[in-house]
């Protein structure tokens, strides 16, 4: 497969932040910096491929706090969903105030819409937005390589909290079912916690998706 995914798990609330690049051409993307900028910066460098953007599934400080500094470091535009703007310049709305080391990131390059198609020099996303972990969340699906970077939407086994401002569940289940399960049993998802799954695994045995979890 010429295009390769490495996970740094960071921070605190262990988020895993992911780099993503194309082998034959060299250009990658960063997706959710959620702290340890030096590590990242560290570990892109010696991966040897040009990052050319930063890409953010959602605002929540775990996903963002490492985004000012990887982002001077390399000069790349970020990218965010619509909606979630609000998050990355209030600390209230992106939680990081709850921790007393209020977080604001630079105001974002590109804000995305629903079923936009983005490419990153070589790289090529699908965007999915699948509100409901917070008001602008999105995943990507890179449809030729059957990859799907989806935040805090979906995990192994569970799906986002949906307890902090912004969230709701309904809305949440609701953009799981309309969205991500509408793709096909084979795609690789890529969650911002935990170990990566599979949309197949997950609509066979998600408790929130099979009637075993209630709320």
């Amino acid at each position: 497969m010429p295009k390769r995914v490495t996970t740094i798990v960071v921070g605190a609330f262990m988020v895993n932040c992911y780099l993503y690049w194309d082998d034959k051409t060299g250009d990658g993307v960063i997706i959710d910096p959620g702290d340890e900028g030096p590590i990242i910066i560290d570990t892109v460098r010696r991966a040897g491929f040009t990052p050319r953007g930063i890409l953010l599934t959602h605002g929540h400080v775990d996903h963002i706090a490492a985004v000012g500094q990887v982002k001077e470091e390399f000069d790349i535009p970020l990218y965010v969903g619509r909606g979630e703007e609000a998050l990355l310049a209030d600390p209230a709305a992106n939680a990081s105030i709850m921790l007393d080391e209020p977080i604001t990131v630079p105001e974002p390059e590109f804000v995305l819409k629903d079923e936009q198609e983005v490419r990153i020099g070589s790289l090529a996303f699908r965007v999915l937005a699948t509100p409901g972990h917070t008001p602008g969340g999105i995943c990507y699906l890179d449809e030729t390589e059957g990859l799907l970077f989806c935040g805090d939407t979906l995990f192994q086994g569970s799906i986002g909290r949906t307890d902090l401002p912004g969230g709701s569940y309904p809305q949440l289940i609701g953009s799981i079912q309309n969205k991500l399960m509408k793709l096909p049993d084979g795609i690789v998802c890529f969650s911002g916690h935990g170990p990566r799954t599979t949309i197949g695994a997950e609509r066979n045995s998600n408790p929130f998706l099979t009637g075993g979890y209630f709320v």
